[in-house]
């Protein structure tokens, strides 16, 4: 998924327009870029694996009365840069194509290069062929690809340029007679454009002026390789322990006698059940409707912000919010560098089936990912269970760039998808923190719990001097925006509706063809890229994992039996060799030098 913009000028494109446009598709990514311009009488497109600020200063626009261009994050690789070109036909596409493969096969059209988006030109160039028009190409294809697709499809021969979108994430603006357009409609504001559209359902087709009948030159064409198959080695794969120690438990619920500051009463029943408060009884719906009701607006106009992590339950939430509530929202996206490409793919589904617009912030994922590997190897030196979620700590500045989201869009309510079952006591409880049982919420914002808490963090990170490294501040101000600014206009779905796995698994598995791991049971943190690793290090070193909690709330709860929440954490604790695999090669580290150490680690539990 990228940013995608562009000028179609009747003079020649202004490089200070571009740059606006630029800077503000660089948020959705910034690790490769690609151009489509007029140089010399022909279109020439350039793609670069770097920022496109910088491809931006290398390239000259003189002359050029179009520009068409993409900002993106890194995915599986570089190699599957845009602009995507088969002859004469170029496109910059923003969003993922999830069934790129079946079109293929069903057309039986020729596929050049791996990139998904090589669909989308190849139906135009079939359409076009036959129907010996481009009018009515985007239905064809949206008729075909599941999956979002904003697209600019330039049809260079007759100087024809398509843009159309099924989710809306496209916006057309015009400034003294010159068309713009951009990923959203907060770039065309800043450019001062008017008549600002959105684009969805119908496609928009504009002459490109002073346009010369010519070719495309692409310099760099290539048959790309970009999503190598994956290949489990043995040796590794028999190096993932999984003992499955015998381990006194509750009685009544799953928690093991590992559990930070656990006791249990003569009948074996644990302290976290004694003091447990039902937290899946919603509130009367209606209480939400009148809630929302001074935040809806009139027409097709967006109304609320819809933080979304691909995730089952912000996945459910954006189902509720457009079936049950019938609101018309906008989705936002934190893009750190742990979202797979599952994840990926089901934010795409979704998305595209609801025709619902996503808007992406994208951190700067090779840094960000090297902030991981330097924490994690300080934890390696020094293993300790409590400092286990400073791997996570580059996430949180996802409550920081919602307030953006909510100044570029004007929009101010925002509706959560939060599970509330998700609680973990036992990740701060590692650190020493005792659980507050009274806790109301999945995340807990009083002051003096958090300064207690960084001062045990602190005092484990001297054991391990590599955690003073360069992402110290980013760790910190995530924590800062997650744990002490104010939250406006702010509420959770699930305080509403009751949060049920069988409903939601079957509402998104059978309604909207969304997809699971091939490595887990579980719909669970299935698009989160740490997961794996960190419920490895904690049932590896403790004999229990996040499972184990949030299926012990479960049987508080009344949804499941002791009996079924320990048939299924046996298969959920397995260790997700091809997820951990993914994780430390995306931060550069040996697989059997890290799960080596792990393994080493003192277990909590005896070992026979």
């Amino acid at each position: 998924m990228c940013g995608i913009f562009g000028v179609i000028s009747t003079g020649e494109v202004v490089r200070s327009e571009v740059k606006e446009l630029v800077s503000h598709a660089r948020q959705r990514g910034r690790d490769s870029s690609g151009f489509v311009f007029i140089d010399e009488s022909q279109y020439k497109v350039k793609r670069a694996d770097f920022d496109v600020n910088v491809l931006l200063k290398k390239t000259k626009l003189e002359r050029s009365s179009i520009l068409l261009g993409h900002s993106r994050l890194i995915t599986n690789g570089l190699s599957d840069n845009q602009p995507v070109v088969r002859d004469n036909v170029v496109a910059i596409h923003n969003g993922i194509i999830v069934n790129d493969n079946d079109v293929w096969k069903e057309t039986g059209l020729e596929k050049r290069l791996q990139i998904d988006s090589e669909i989308i030109v190849a139906l135009a160039e079939e359409y076009k062929a036959k129907n010996d028009s481009i009018e009515g190409v985007s239905q064809y294809i949206l008729e075909k690809c599941r999956g979002v697709i904003s697209c600019a499809l330039l049809f260079a021969d007759i100087g024809k340029l398509v843009l159309f979108s099924n989710n809306g994430s496209l916006y057309l603006g015009e400034k003294s007679g010159s068309k713009y357009f951009s990923s959203e409609r907060f770039p065309l504001s800043e450019l001062a454009c008017s008549n600002i559209e959105q684009i969805k359902e119908d496609e928009v087709i504009i002459d490109v002026p002073s346009h010369q009948v010519g070719n495309v030159s692409d310099d760099n064409h290539r048959v790309e390789d970009l999503i190598p198959e994956f290949k489990s080695i043995k040796e590794e794969e028999d190096m993932l322990e999984y003992d499955k120690p015998e381990i006194k438990r509750c009685t009544r619920c799953i928690l093991p006698e590992t559990m930070p500051f656990i006791h249990f009463d003569k009948d074996g029943v644990c302290n976290y059940c004694h003091n447990y408060k039902k937290r899946n009884i919603p509130k009367p719906k209606e209480e939400l409707f009148d809630l929302i009701k001074p935040y809806r607006r009139p027409g097709s106009q967006l109304d609320c912000i819809v933080p979304f992590s691909g995730g089952r339950d912000s996945c459910y939430g954006l189902h509720l919010i457009v079936k049950e509530l019938e609101m018309k929202p906008v989705t936002y996206t934190y893009d750190w560098g742990m979202v797979t490409d599952l994840g990926r793919r089901n934010i795409s589904r979704m998305c595209a089936e609801l025709g619902v617009e996503n808007i992406i912030v994208a951190a700067d994922i090779s840094k960000k990912r090297q902030n991981i590997a330097k924490n994690l190897k300080a934890w390696l030196k020094a293993p300790h269970l409590g400092m286990i979620s400073i791997l996570t700590a580059g996430d949180k500045h996802f409550f920081r760039y919602v307030e953006s989201v909510k100044k570029q869009t004007g929009i101010n309510l925002n509706l959560w998808g939060v599970n509330p079952l998700e609680v973990t006591h036992f990740k701060a409880g590692f650190l020493g923190v005792p659980p507050y049982f009274e806790e109301e919420k999945v995340y807990s914002h009083g002051i003096a719990k958090q300064m207690r808490y960084h001062y045990l963090r602190t005092k484990a990170m001297m054991k391990s001097p590599g955690y003073f490294n360069s992402s110290l501040w980013d760790t910190l101000s995530g924590e800062y925006y997650r744990s002490f600014t104010e939250k406006k206009d702010y509420y959770h779905i699930f305080d509403y509706w009751r949060w049920d796995e069988h409903t939601i698994d079957d509402t998104l598995i059978n309604q909207y063809d969304w997809e699971v791991a091939v490595d887990t049971s579980t719909t669970w943190r299935i698009g989160d890229g740490t997961a794996a690793l960190y419920n490895y290090m904690y049932y590896t070193v403790a004999g229990f994992s996040e499972h184990d909690t949030f299926r012990s709330n479960q049987i508080r709860e009344g949804e499941i039996t002791r009996e079924e929440a320990l048939r299924l954490v046996e298969d959920e604790n397995r260790p997700r060799y091809p997820n951990i695999r993914w994780y430390l090669d995306a931060l550069g580290m040996d697989f059997k030098d890290v799960i080596g150490t792990i393994n080493r680690i003192p277990k909590l539990y005896k070992v026979d």
